[in-house]
């Protein structure tokens, strides 16, 4: 053998690998650039949206409708805030409970005492019609409602005190079918996880919302809160066309829209109190998340991932030339730093340093589950697994017999 020989062919190939490593730190760093770019025009958006007046008017009669299921941290001040509604017309406030024994129900009670003078009910029904059982929770309310507007409100939303008149007002426009809005994070408790899971709501889920609705591309339905007359609700089937749905918010807004309806955002942001007890906690609910949309829109769920540039910064910066990789990286924390601070100062929220030194760790998560949401898999709602069908349908997964001996 030649002397050298061995060396010598081995530097043709470690050139070649180390082209193609800075090729992709070249891509990343590009991935990085489109990432902060899209930061830029949410922050953007996010500074108009917080400018936008809720509607003060009309007041129009209205029944909200209320799905409990456990007594979940905070529950009691989300119950409050719904009965302690400033609305001038005529309103009430229907919960709802499979389970007599469910511990929600001595808290919905507790709630209603303090609010003595709100028409209130809870109301005990342990029929199911499908297997989404927050919908079946519906269907066994609708029939009960005595106003002409019905309003959707999960329990776990904080609503402030002029919400309900803000997203029924719209509704006094006959070309207007239904009205939902989207909402800010609030952790239940100070733990890390439930704060991690509110950060993910204000600084991912938020502003890219407000982005896609002021692009017209969104076209959501935001479930936490959803309110149409009950003649539209009738048109459609009721909320019983919905009962075999996981993702029934975004089927409701689309057969309201294929009934030439209008679907609006009303510019008002309840609190959705989060608890997350765990990191597999948190993960389970936001893969849920996370493969719920790619199941609805494929295209715009790989698109998102342009929006965690940090981690193709942190690419860039590791394999690209420099100093591009570096500046890749430094653009993309900036821009994200930037735009938590736009939503941070829309929401009223003092600055924290502590607050923004999540922010790397809620993008690193934000990112790994964005992933693992690209892959088909089961979901875990209310502590059962479901298999979910292209058009949105959910069925239980058969549970592993468990091994003896």
């Amino acid at each position: 053998m030649r002397p050298g020989g061995k060396a010598a062919g081995e530097r043709p190939g470690r050139r070649m690998v180390e082209a193609l490593l800075q090729g992709l730190g070249l891509l990343a760093g590009l991935v990085a650039l489109a990432g902060a770019v899209s930061a830029l025009l949410a922050a953007r958006a996010m500074r108009r949206f917080a400018r936008l007046p809720p509607a003060t008017a009309p007041a129009l009669p209205a029944s909200l409708l209320k799905p409990l299921h456990g007594a979940e941290p905070g529950l009691a001040a989300n119950l409050a805030a719904s009965l302690h509604q400033m609305h001038a017309a005529p309103h009430e406030v229907l919960f709802a409970l499979r389970d007599p024994a469910d511990p929600a129900a001595p808290i919905a009670e507790a709630a209603m005492a303090a609010a003595a003078g709100v028409p209130a009910r809870l109301v005990r029904d342990p029929r199911l019609h499908g297997p989404n059982r927050k919908v079946s929770q519906l269907v066994n309310l609708e029939g009960l409602a005595r106003h002409p507007v019905l309003v959707v409100s999960d329990a776990d939303m904080r609503m402030p005190p002029h919400w309900l008149t803000a997203v029924t007002a719209p509704l006094a426009d006959p070309a207007v079918g239904l009205v939902t809005c989207l909402y800010r994070g609030e952790p239940a408790e100070p733990g890390l996880w439930s704060r991690l899971a509110a950060l993910g709501i204000d600084w991912q889920f938020l502003p890219n919302a407000v982005l896609g609705e002021s692009m017209g591309r969104a076209e959501g339905c935001y479930g936490a809160t959803m309110a149409l007359r009950a003649e539209t609700l009738a048109r459609i089937g009721g909320f019983r066309a919905l009962a075999g749905l996981l993702p029934d918010d975004h089927a409701l807004g689309v057969a309201v829209r294929r009934l030439g309806l209008r679907v609006v955002v009303a510019p008002v942001l309840p609190a959705h109190v989060m608890r997350e007890p765990s990191l597999p906690a948190l993960l389970a609910h936001e893969l849920r998340w996370a493969r719920t949309l790619r199941l609805l829109e494929p295209g715009g769920y790989l698109g998102m991932g342009i929006t965690y540039p940090l981690v193709p910064g942190l690419l860039a910066a590791l394999l690209a030339p420099q100093p591009w990789g570096m500046a890749a990286l430094a653009l993309a924390l900036a821009t994200r730093l930037g735009l938590a601070l736009t939503v941070d100062r829309a929401l009223g929220r003092p600055l924290s340093f502590r607050r923004f030194m999540l922010l790397p760790l809620r993008d690193l998560l934000s990112f790994g589950i964005w992933g693992a949401g690209l892959a088909r898999g089961t979901v875990v709602w209310r502590g059962r697994r479901y298999r979910m069908g292209r058009d949105g349908s959910m069925v239980e997964a058969a549970r592993k017999a468990s091994k003896k001996g």
